[in-house]
């Protein structure tokens, strides 16, 4: 079975995700995109790529976990989705670790996160969840012994 294209990966990244919105109101399929862009301008390869546009897939409920293991991806993007999907009731120490301990999702999560936590995306939100936020992606930074972004 050959595997999926990366524009094949996008197309059903972002048809999972029709209709979602961030906290913003904005198209879910911006920050997929973002997330992908940050993931290749940080020199991931297509492995990478591809989980970028899937990592809030199974978390999201927008594919099923089950969808993913029959998924024409390699095994490595599908640990690196595995590894980025955030589990009910998980304890962020649990899930830094599961990231750190998967060869490249760390990039994957650092593109995230970097996305998440843009000034101008936590701008538009109410001062409560933006310095709820700010607070949540700070301690995953410091979870996964990322640098903390300069201002």
């Amino acid at each position: 079975m050959s595997q999926l294209t990366l524009a094949e990966v996008e197309a059903l990244a972002r048809a999972a995700h029709e209709g979602q919105t961030d906290k913003a109101g904005r198209p879910y399929a911006e920050h997929l995109q973002a997330v992908a862009e940050g993931v290749r301008a940080r020199g991931g390869d297509d492995e990478q790529i591809a989980a970028a546009w899937l990592h809030d897939s199974v978390e999201d409920d927008a594919l099923s976990e089950h969808w993913l293991h029959e998924a024409a991806l390699s095994r490595r993007t599908k640990d690196i989705v595995l590894a980025v999907t955030k589990r009910a009731g998980e304890p962020p120490e649990a899930y830094a670790g599961r990231i750190l301990a998967t060869p490249g999702a760390l990039l994957v999560k650092e593109a995230d996160l970097a996305h998440n936590a843009d000034p101008a995306r936590l701008a538009v939100l109410d001062g409560t969840t933006r310095k709820r936020l700010t607070e949540k992606y700070a301690r995953m930074r410091a979870l996964l012994g990322l640098r903390q972004p300069s201002v």
